[in-house]
This record gives structure tokens, sequence and C-alpha cells, in this order.
């Protein structure tokens, strides 16, 4: 029988790093930094992040740095890729990272949480130097945010329980980065019946106002047993 000596093997660390997402009341698709409090690198603005304990996966890992930072469980959330470049990391150590992007309702999260951490909200398009490779992590969390806000529902993710065809399309313009044609989308997004319209009107941006909808889940679930496809384009 064979055994394996790993004594000799050179030991790394590995982190996870989160890349959370927000769209807020002014319809501004945002990303959650850190304004880090130690060295390298201190008082620069960086993803949220920690180790991961020998004993924890990495999704718990970052299950727990998302309660840590905004207050919430059961938040949306998809494993991007490991970044394991040769002295990403300026520690000592070499580091591979685990990095997830993750989609809340920034209503929601714990705003005296994120402030005890130096944490805030920027625009996506307006986002500050970050350290290390974490811009590389923001720049493919957005690639495949656009690629799955385009097949998938997870948009919803983002916005309060009711929400109005004007603000959804807002939130799906700044995902995709373009101006989708306001009829279009509508019709298109009404036609899949995935919505649950209201008997309540938002009036904030406009006198006439805009009725409210709710995203229905279950009407999901039973239009995908019949292989319906959310498409978006």
């Amino acid at each position: 029988m064979i055994q394996t000596n790993y004594s000799e093997a050179k030991k790394m660390l590995v982190a996870v790093d989160c890349i959370v997402f927000g769209f807020d009341q002014d319809r501004k698709l945002k990303l959650l930094l850190v304004n880090r409090d130690r060295e390298p690198h201190k008082g620069k603005w960086s993803l949220m992040g920690g180790f991961v304990d020998p004993e924890n996966e990495t999704e718990a890992t970052a299950n727990e740095v998302l309660r840590k930072f905004t207050g919430l469980d059961e938040i949306y959330m998809e494993q991007l890729r490991a970044f394991t470049e040769v002295g990403r990391d300026t520690d000592t150590e070499r580091v591979i990272s685990i990095a997830y992007f993750a989609l809340i309702n920034i209503a929601e999260h714990d705003k005296k949480i994120s402030k005890e951490f130096g944490a805030e909200w920027f625009p996506v398009g307006e986002i500050p130097p970050l350290i290390f490779d974490h811009d590389v992590m923001v720049k493919e969390a957005k690639r495949r945010l656009k690629v799955r806000a385009m097949t998938k529902p997870i948009g919803f993710k983002l916005l309060p329980k009711k929400f109005t065809i004007p603000q959804l399309k807002s939130l799906y313009d700044l995902i995709l980065e373009t101006d989708l044609d306001k009829r279009n989308f509508s019709r298109r997004i009404l036609d899949m019946g995935v919505l649950r319209k209201l008997d309540e009107k938002e009036k904030h941006f406009s006198k006439k106002g805009a009725f409210y909808y709710e995203f229905d889940d279950d009407k999901y679930n039973e239009l995908l047993e019949r292989g319906f496809n959310f498409v978006i384009k």
C-alpha cells in the first residue's frame, strides 16, 4: 500500500471575496465596498472577505462574510471563480481566493452593521481604486451578472418585493449596459406571465404613477416545468 506524505508540500492560504450588488431607490446599481482598517493598504477600498477555516467550506465562509457585513441571511449568491495568480495578495503568504457575487435589496440590509465595518455603497460606474486584484473580480462579476440576468430572473433579487415596470427596466438597463426599448421590454416581461399586478401605484416619479407588481415564484416554477425560458434581449 502506497502512502502519500504531504509534510513537504508548501502550504497556501484560502480566502473568499464577495462582490455584493444592490439596487437603490434612486435607480442606481451599486457595489458594497469596505474601507480597509489594516495593513497592507490600510484606508483603501476593498471587497469584503475572509480566510477559510480548515473545518469550513468556502460557500459557508462566504455566507458568514455576507451575514457579518449586511446582517442578512439567505442571500442570492453564486461562485464566480478561483483567483490563483502568484503575488495577487501583497501579504507575505500565498493566498488563493474563491470569489462569489451576491445580490441584495439595499433597503433590507442592516445599515448599522455596514457602518460599523466601514462599508459603503458605490454606483458601479464610480468605483474607487481597489486593492489587490479586486477590480478584476468586480469586472468578471459584472460580466457574469449580465449573462445571468438575460437568462434567469435573478434581477428580481435586487428589487423590493413590490416594484414597477419602469423600475424593473431601469435595473435591466444598468445590468445590460444598454437602453432597452420601453414598449418591447414591458410587453416581453408581462407576456411571460411571471408578474402579479397589485392594486397600488407608485407616484414618486410621475403624477400618473405606475402600478406595482410582484414576482410570482410559484408561477415561474410552474412554467419552468413546462420548458419555459426566461429571456431578456
